[in-house]
């Protein structure tokens, strides 16, 4: 999901999705870092900081295989991810909306959309077992072009949050929410 501060918001989500879906099904595949380049994203057991790190890692190395500069982790928009994955674990609701909030709703509350522009975007995702991985996870985004659109879109900024508990009647379910977003200069 992704808004903008301006009323063209529909047509900036269509444009990216037609621009993400452009992108030939082989090409995905070069944009997945080998376990070399990004440590961890196998590794169910490490810690979630380690995993977190490693989905960056991973979402860095596909923009730069776009030729899309990297992104920064940002503290405000990496609480509003931990926010977020708390309220779809809570309200055990898989949802942009979970908790009936709109997707904005926990960046506006750590203060990133009090810029005058902004473009924000939402990625969510859960796993399981060998599914809850970092890149099992990572390659479930990219095949989507929706998703794939807000990793290699027109930010400059992430938080990326990872957190375990029930959801969907798993006991154990990793879930995971990336944060994108840029001000404008």
């Amino acid at each position: 999901m992704r808004s903008r501060s301006t009323p063209l918001a529909t047509l900036a989500i269509a444009l990216f999705a037609l621009v993400g879906a452009a992108i030939p099904t082989g090409a995905v595949a070069g944009m997945i870092a080998p376990a070399s380049a990004c440590p961890n994203q196998e590794d169910r057991a490490a810690a979630a900081a380690d995993q977190e790190q490693a989905m960056l890692c991973m979402t860095n190395f596909a923009r730069s295989q776009a030729g899309e500069g990297e992104l920064e982790d940002t503290v405000a928009l990496r609480e509003s991810a931990g926010d977020k994955t708390r309220d779809i674990l809570q309200c055990d609701s898989f949802s942009h909306y979970a908790c009936g909030r709109e997707f904005t709703y926990w960046m506006r509350a750590t203060g990133y959309l009090s810029a005058q522009c902004w473009r924000v975007g939402e990625n969510l995702a859960w796993g399981a077992g060998e599914y809850g991985s970092v890149r099992s996870i990572f390659r479930a985004l990219m095949r989507s072009p929706e998703h794939r659109a807000n990793i290699l879109g027109d930010f400059t900024q992430v938080g990326i949050d990872l957190q375990t508990g029930p959801l969907n009647g798993s006991d154990r379910a990793n879930v995971w929410t990336q944060h994108f977003g840029s001000h404008c200069e």
